[in-house]
């Protein structure tokens, strides 16, 4: 260690200490020291008050108010959906059987043509046209199948809807494939 005075300037909450080896000290006056100061006391207990707590309980609501009436809706458009998408499987299964018999199923062979081959039919694929048995509607109701349909169609394939009843309105309406 050199015999010179080394000399380090550190600032600590603006105060500057000089740093001295121990035999400098001892000729010179003491470093200054850093008196600790008591920390203020503080309060242990802590919380939200009850405004703050009514201020967030206002805000779900309000953002609740905004979210579920469009999420409640949205299962009703899921299930018209999927009724529409299973008439379509149904009705595309429908056009390959006749395809394969040059006719269409009758209603009295009904939908049940489509997965369990009828006496009369001269060719049918291992499994049948819908593997798993035909789908229902989004209701979880048997759809309804008349050969030869009406206003000169060569079948009728529809979903009696919501209420499982002909006719309706809204979600009970009647929903028919596309042809």
């Amino acid at each position: 260690m050199p015999k010179a005075m080394t000399k380090a300037m550190t600032i600590i909450d603006k105060i500057q200490v000089t740093t001295m080896p121990t035999s400098a000290m001892n000729a010179n006056k003491p470093a200054p020291t850093r008196a600790r100061q008591p920390l203020p006391m503080r309060n242990n207990q802590s919380g939200f008050t009850l405004i703050e707590i009514m201020v967030v309980i206002v805000i779900l609501a309000i953002l609740a108010g905004l979210v579920v009436p469009k999420v409640v809706g949205q299962s009703d458009k899921a299930r018209v959906k999927t009724t529409e998408t299973a008439l379509a499987t149904v009705s595309n299964a429908l056009d390959m059987y006749k395809v394969d018999n040059s006719r269409y199923p009758t209603t009295a062979q009904g939908l049940e043509a489509l997965t369990t081959p009828p006496a009369e039919a001269k060719n049918y694929p291992d499994g049948g046209y819908i593997k798993g048995g035909y789908p229902t509607d989004g209701w979880e109701n048997e759809m309804q199948y008349v050969a030869p349909g009406s206003e000169g169609r060569p079948y009728d394939l529809f979903s009696l809807g919501a209420d499982g009843q002909q006719g309706g309105e809204g979600q009970d309406a009647d929903l028919y494939a596309q042809l």
